[in-house]
């Protein structure tokens, strides 16, 4: 494999709503850059970038997949430059992997299906790419289709991004005929055999489209030459400008992001590769074009410490990706950030401070790792087997530690229940996750210590749906998804004085216990108090903490619907012994006693956590929002404008939000998101906590106490 100087790489994300042919793009680029000897196909699970069993049956991407290809950079002076692809998710439910591995791309390609224009995510991803300060180009996919139309997604992005928005490209033919491209900069035909190796030839533009080209051509230059006042006095002068100069001012408005440019292509019919290939390698920036900064300390804190993308300074890589591979182990996608990364170098972990070995560093075709001897500044590579680097670290010279910030991920928006099938896949729930959740960030998994249900919390019902049947086939444990139970709790709300004794005699040492104790509710979150108010002895002291122990085991059972009770004070102010047969048993049982008997007056009642939402959408749904978060019981605290979204805030009981993920992608068609938080406990409503005390009762066939009024 050869080996590549900074200035001869490009590092491009791919990027775009689900279904506009990412991956198809890339399959197809790597083709008639000769990197594939075959041209792969989704339809046929043939792609070198979806290569998970997982995305080959669903036939989407739901990791960040990697390839390279070679090709000509015609504006330096032929030199071949190496193309880094990242092809990335484009579906909601896996939008976290395109925010976490896009940090490690130099500029983006968002793809943008020609028949429908843009969508939720061809937003969603614009915003990535402006928060990682990064160039982007639009391309224009599936342009063989019927219905696909050029004018019409020209409109839609110059209405939802700008009037920066300009066609580099102009198309030759439309759905079925679409046959090559305009190039808009040098002012000639790009035509193409279908179905074959997309490979361009260059021949004067048609008579029948010249005028529409020189009208296009005109406003690129228009676009290109504002705020240069050199060239807008040379287009006035000259009326055009030629192309030899206007070529690197494309490049350079470009890379400042001055315009965002649009190409087009039709990748399972091989038309235009060749074109964005050259586009690409051409226009595109290198690394050392992309301003970058690391930190004195992790997470972005502490002095900030500028560093090149430069073979001179000291060696640091940033992993964006982990795999956590059956056989191979854990599989490390990095980007050098400085330095050269030479085969069997011993760096050092800054994150925890541990050394690694780089014994076999290579680089990534699809699931084909290649080894090389070494990675210069802004190449991507890969590494198996390091003892304890995941995503988000940064290894590097241990003489010049720096700490690179990971992508900000928002905490997962849905949780459920997963129960193993067997005692065996108990067993090996906990290892195969935390396996799992070293290459998915978005992951959460923990067990409820009320439900005792282990949760698996991701960013919707696939993801989850995905994550379980990974463990099934890389680690054969089987799981089955449950809706997780809302943890209840219960408390009371009067004030009770019980009395609880315990006298059994069978022969020979009896068991004798009475304690009395007052029951009176306590501040909310304060838990169980116990209080000592005995006076005379009469309770020796080393029974006391017996009934304060059979108090909280009984409130841990629950009274009304099994849920623990919480928030009370209970003061043991009197009681009795006997000299041989009380005992701690007996003091324990007395307690338990007492609390049963005061919840017969102290009021019990039923509690539900209450969760802070967040909803983010466009400020069109704002109304329908807040009215379905009222009709979930929801307490709205207001409303925050950002640019053309909204942020909707509310209070909104647990029990009701437990679909809502399902729900809002529903009312939003997809373009809303949301976070929720615990906030606090609430009381629920009578009615409502009649219901809960009665499906309880059902499921566990136990006696409940109604509660008093």
């Amino acid at each position: 494999m050869k080996i590549y100087p900074t200035k001869d790489i490009r590092n491009v994300g791919i990027v775009g709503h689900g279904g506009t042919g990412k991956t198809q793009l890339v399959s197809s680029l790597l083709f008639t850059a000769g990197a594939t000897q075959r041209f792969g196909k989704v339809a046929e699970g043939t792609t070198t970038t979806d290569w998970d069993d997982e995305e080959i049956a669903r036939k989407i991407s739901i990791q960040p997949g990697l390839a390279h290809a070679e090709w000509a950079c015609t504006l330096c002076a032929g030199n071949t430059v190496k193309l880094n692809f990242i092809d990335l998710p484009g579906y909601s439910t896996f939008i976290t992997e395109t925010k976490a591995a896009l940090i490690a791309a130099d500029a983006a390609l968002i793809t943008v299906d020609a028949h429908v224009g843009a969508q939720v995510t061809t937003e969603k991803v614009w915003d990535y790419c402006a928060e990682y300060d990064i160039p982007r180009a639009f391309v224009l996919t599936w342009m063989d289709r019927e219905l696909s139309s050029f004018e019409r997604c020209m409109e839609s992005l110059g209405e939802l991004f700008g009037r920066n928005v300009v066609a580099l490209q102009m198309p030759i033919g439309s759905e079925k005929g679409f046959r090559g491209v305009i190039d808009l900069v040098a002012m000639k035909a790009h035509l193409y055999t279908p179905d074959g190796d997309g490979k361009a030839t260059v021949e004067n533009i048609p008579d029948a489209l010249l005028d529409e080209a020189k009208e296009a051509h005109e406003k690129l230059v228009e676009m290109i030459a504002e705020g240069d006042d050199e060239m807008m006095e040379e287009f006035f002068r000259e009326g055009t400008i030629p192309v030899q100069d206007l070529i690197p001012a494309v490049r350079k408005a470009i890379v400042s992001e001055k315009i965002v440019p649009v190409l087009m292509i039709s990748s399972t019919r091989n038309i235009g590769n060749a074109s964005l290939l050259t586009f690409l390698a051409d226009v595109f920036p290198h690394p050392d074009e992309h301003a970058q900064a690391g930190f004195k300390e992790p997470a972005g804190k502490g002095d900030r410490i500028d560093r090149k993308y430069d073979d001179t300074q000291p060696l640091s890589l940033f992993v964006f990706k982990t795999l956590a591979d059956p056989f191979a182990g854990r599989i490390n996608y990095f980007k050098v950030k400085s330095g050269v990364l030479k085969n069997d170098a011993t760096l050092l972990n800054f994150n925890r401070n541990i050394p690694e070995r780089f014994q076999h560093t290579m680089v990534v075709q699809g699931k084909q790792l290649t080894e090389i001897q070494e990675l210069h500044s802004g190449d991507i590579g890969a590494i198996a087997k390091l003892k304890e680097t995941i995503t988000g670290d940064t290894v590097g010279d241990k003489s010049a530690p720096i700490y690179y910030q990971p992508a900000q991920l928002p905490e997962p928006s849905i949780t459920f229940a997963v129960e193993p099938k067997s005692r065996a896949d108990e067993d090996k729930i906990g290892v195969a996750i935390h396996k799992m959740m070293e290459e998915d960030a978005a992951l959460r998994f923990s067990r409820d210590p009320q439900t005792k249900e282990f949760l698996l919390a991701g960013n919707g019902q696939q993801h989850v749906e995905v994550v379980v049947a990974k463990l099934q086939k890389r680690y054969n444990v089987n799981l089955t998804l449950k809706p997780p139970k809302v943890p209840y709790r219960e408390t009371i709300r009067g004030k009770a004085d019980a009395e609880g004794k315990h006298k059994k005699q069978s022969g020979g040492h009896g068991q004798f216990g009475v304690c009395r104790v007052k029951f009176e509710p306590a501040e909310r979150n304060k838990g169980i108090e116990f209080v000592d108010d005995v006076f005379g002895g009469a309770i020796p002291n080393n029974w006391i903490p017996s009934v304060e122990r059979g108090i909280r085991e009984a409130a841990a059972r629950g009274y009304l619907a099994g849920f623990p009770v919480t928030d009370f004070r209970a003061t043991l102010y009197d009681g009795k012994y006997h000299d041989v047969d009380s005992s701690d048993m007996a003091f324990r049982i007395a307690g338990s006693l007492a609390f049963k008997e005061a919840m017969k007056q102290a009021r019990p009642s039923l509690l539900e956590p209450v969760m802070h939402v967040e909803v983010y959408a466009p400020d069109q749904y704002s109304g329908d929002l807040m009215g379905d978060l009222s009709s979930r019981r929801g307490r709205i605290e207001g409303s925050e404008a950002r640019g053309h979204n909204v942020v909707v805030k509310a209070m909104v009981p647990l029990a009701e939000m437990l679909s809502y993920a399902t729900d809002l992608t529903s009312m939003t068609q997809g373009r809303a998101s949301y976070s929720m938080e615990f906030s606090h406990y609430d009381y629920v409503p009578g009615e409502l906590a009649d219901k809960v005390i009665a499906a309880h009762k059902a499921a566990h066939g136990e006696a409940l106490v109604e509660e008093e009024a």
